[in-house]
């Protein structure tokens, strides 16, 4: 049997609750500078309730060719990756705001 989307109701092959939220959702792309001046690029304003916060950070780093980790929310790729991210993101639907 098919899985149900626990919010629409509907098949999760019909399912239009992560496109939506997607839309809805500004995402904040910034860098941030580490120990010894490392670079890491910051994926933030995401909803964890609404997207697979864990399965998009995957999808970034195999992109990216980095390596990263998802916490508190936030994504975090190493690595100065604005414009690729952007342009990513923006594909996969998402409204983005670069600072």
């Amino acid at each position: 049997m098919a899985d149900i989307c626990p919010v629409c109701g509907l098949p999760k092959e019909l399912c239009m609750c992560e496109e939506i939220a997607r839309e809805q959702q500004t995402v904040r792309i910034s860098i941030d500078s580490r120990r010894y001046g490392k670079t890491v690029t910051v994926i933030d304003g995401i909803d964890e309730n609404d997207i697979d916060i864990g399965d998009l950070a995957k999808q970034l780093k195999n992109r990216c060719a980095a390596g990263g980790t998802c916490k508190d929310g936030r994504i975090e790729l190493q690595g100065d990756h604005k414009k690729k991210v952007k342009s990513v993101l923006e594909e996969m639907g998402f409204r983005t705001e670069v600072r």
